[in-house]
Protein backbone atom coordinates (compact mmCIF):
# COMPACT_ATOMS: atom_id res chain seq x y z
CA UNK A 1 0.00 0.00 0.00
CA UNK A 2 1.46 3.34 -1.07
CA UNK A 3 -0.27 6.56 -0.05
CA UNK A 4 0.27 10.29 -0.19
CA UNK A 5 -0.43 12.09 3.10
CA UNK A 6 -1.04 15.81 3.42
CA UNK A 7 -0.98 17.24 6.94
CA UNK A 8 -3.51 20.06 6.84
CA UNK A 9 -1.78 22.23 9.43
CA UNK A 10 0.00 25.54 8.99
CA UNK A 11 2.09 25.15 6.96
CA UNK A 12 0.70 22.05 5.24
CA UNK A 13 3.10 19.27 4.36
CA UNK A 14 2.86 16.33 1.94
CA UNK A 15 4.83 13.09 2.00
CA UNK A 16 4.51 9.48 0.86
CA UNK A 17 4.16 6.37 3.00
CA UNK A 18 4.10 2.72 2.05
CA UNK A 19 3.89 -0.68 3.70
CA UNK A 20 2.86 -0.83 7.33
CA UNK A 21 3.25 2.91 7.86
CA UNK A 22 0.80 3.54 5.03
CA UNK A 23 -1.55 0.92 6.47
CA UNK A 24 -1.33 2.44 9.96
CA UNK A 25 -1.98 5.98 8.72
CA UNK A 26 -4.98 4.75 6.73
CA UNK A 27 -6.40 2.88 9.74
CA UNK A 28 -6.05 5.97 11.95
CA UNK A 29 -7.72 8.16 9.32
CA UNK A 30 -10.62 5.74 8.82
CA UNK A 31 -11.17 5.40 12.59
CA UNK A 32 -11.44 9.16 13.07
CA UNK A 33 -12.85 10.18 16.47
CA UNK A 34 -13.56 6.54 17.34
CA UNK A 35 -9.78 5.92 17.45
CA UNK A 36 -8.00 2.58 17.10
CA UNK A 37 -7.10 0.23 19.94
CA UNK A 38 -4.24 -2.15 19.45
CA UNK A 39 -6.33 -4.91 21.02
CA UNK A 40 -9.22 -4.36 18.54
CA UNK A 41 -7.09 -4.08 15.40
CA UNK A 42 -4.05 -6.29 15.96
CA UNK A 43 -0.89 -5.44 14.08
CA UNK A 44 2.60 -6.66 14.78
CA UNK A 45 3.97 -3.34 16.09
CA UNK A 46 1.38 -0.58 16.50
CA UNK A 47 3.58 1.37 18.93
CA UNK A 48 6.55 1.31 16.54
CA UNK A 49 4.43 2.47 13.59
CA UNK A 50 2.92 5.30 15.66
CA UNK A 51 6.39 6.32 16.82
CA UNK A 52 7.67 6.49 13.23
CA UNK A 53 4.63 8.53 12.13
CA UNK A 54 5.23 10.96 15.01
CA UNK A 55 8.83 11.35 13.84
CA UNK A 56 7.41 12.49 10.48
CA UNK A 57 5.33 15.15 12.23
CA UNK A 58 1.97 13.36 12.45
CA UNK A 59 0.20 14.29 15.69
CA UNK A 60 -1.22 11.16 17.33
CA UNK A 61 -2.71 10.96 20.83
CA UNK A 62 -2.29 7.83 22.94
CA UNK A 63 -4.64 6.82 25.72
CA UNK A 64 -4.02 3.75 27.85
CA UNK A 65 -7.06 1.64 28.79
CA UNK A 66 -7.43 -1.46 30.92
CA UNK A 67 -8.49 -4.81 29.55
CA UNK A 68 -9.64 -7.92 31.38
CA UNK A 69 -9.68 -11.60 30.59
CA UNK A 70 -7.06 -14.31 30.89
CA UNK A 71 -4.20 -11.80 30.61
CA UNK A 72 -5.45 -8.55 32.17
CA UNK A 73 -3.46 -5.39 31.70
CA UNK A 74 -3.50 -2.27 29.55
CA UNK A 75 -3.53 -1.55 25.85
CA UNK A 76 -3.10 1.63 23.86
CA UNK A 77 -5.77 3.51 21.95
CA UNK A 78 -4.45 5.78 19.19
CA UNK A 79 -6.21 8.77 17.63
CA UNK A 80 -5.10 11.29 15.01
CA UNK A 81 -4.77 14.71 16.63
CA UNK A 82 -4.47 16.55 13.33
CA UNK A 83 -6.39 16.85 10.09
CA UNK A 84 -5.03 14.88 7.17
CA UNK A 85 -5.85 14.13 3.56
CA UNK A 86 -4.87 10.71 2.21
CA UNK A 87 -4.64 9.67 -1.43
CA UNK A 88 -3.88 6.18 -2.67
CA UNK A 89 -3.00 5.48 -6.31
CA UNK A 90 -4.58 8.75 -7.40
CA UNK A 91 -7.83 8.18 -5.48
CA UNK A 92 -8.82 9.39 -2.01
CA UNK A 93 -9.02 6.81 0.77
Amino acid sequence: MKIEVTLLSEPSRTFELDGRLGWTMTQLSIAGAKSVASIECPAPRWSAYVHKLRQRGVQIDTEMEPHHGTYPGQHARYKLACHVQIKALGAEV
